[in-house]
């Protein structure tokens, strides 16, 4: 089986031609300021930082009155929640991805595990935004942070609970193996990004560097397949 592309993530949008709904003028006024608030906690993060996001400081980003805030989203905390969410790898960016092979459990392989984190890597690297959140989500306790994570879990044990059976007969432990893989994508690319220096004197600001994480990557995974004896 060749090695799945990384853009496979990124190409599975449905193409089928949708019929376009048409709002009113106040449900489709509303539906833009909710996005526009949405979008403007990102806006926020970047310039001030996670303590930063406060209604006052939503509003002006967003160039609406702060009461917004409680008249749409009931509250600060849903409104940075929607943001968050939408701005989570494993259940926004991978969605698509992600839902393709649940709903098509046997094609789950060595390459489709390999190919949903060199994306999650490349998604961490690029995304300035989601760097700040990971770091939030490390550095303090929080109940939307801590629902988010939980919602994450989720998603990984569907996963999980098709990719295992694979394993039952093998002391393979692959859910080990994913955790240090998955750990090590999110702190490599925050210490990448945040100190701009070598780790293990492998720097993934440069492309050397990062070959050198994708093809660990690959090997781990693949060499777990191979000691278990799937051939998937």
């Amino acid at each position: 089986m060749g090695r799945k592309k990384k853009t496979e993530i990124e190409n599975t949008e449905d193409t089928t031609p949708k019929t376009r709904k048409t709002l009113s003028g106040p449900l489709r006024d509303k539906s833009r300021t909710m996005a526009r608030m949405v979008a403007a906690v990102g806006k926020v993060i970047q310039k001030k930082g996670y303590p930063g996001l406060t209604a006052p400081n939503i509003a002006i980003a967003a160039g609406v009155d702060k009461k917004l805030v409680w008249t749409y989203f009931g509250g600060i905390d849903n409104l940075i929640e929607e943001y968050v969410r939408q701005k989570d790898f494993w259940k926004f960016a991978a969605k698509g991805y992600i839902d393709d092979l649940l709903k098509n459990p046997e094609d789950i392989g060595k390459n489709e595990i390999e190919g949903l984190l060199q994306n999650q890597l490349d998604v961490l690297l690029k995304d300035k935004v989601l760097q700040k959140i990971i770091h939030w989500e490390l550095g303090e306790t929080n109940k939307m942070l801590r629902k988010i994570a939980d919602r994450r879990e989720d998603i990984g044990e569907q996963l999980f609970s098709l990719i295992m059976p694979d394993f039952e007969k093998s002391n393979t432990d692959l859910r080990a193996r994913l955790a240090l893989l998955i750990g090590g994508i999110y702190y490599l690319s925050l210490h990448a990004k945040t100190n701009g220096s070598a780790f293990c004197g492998i720097d993934i600001n440069e492309d050397p560097g990062k070959e050198r994480i994708e093809n660990a990557i690959r090997d781990i995974i693949f060499e777990a397949y191979e000691k278990a004896g799937v051939n998937k």
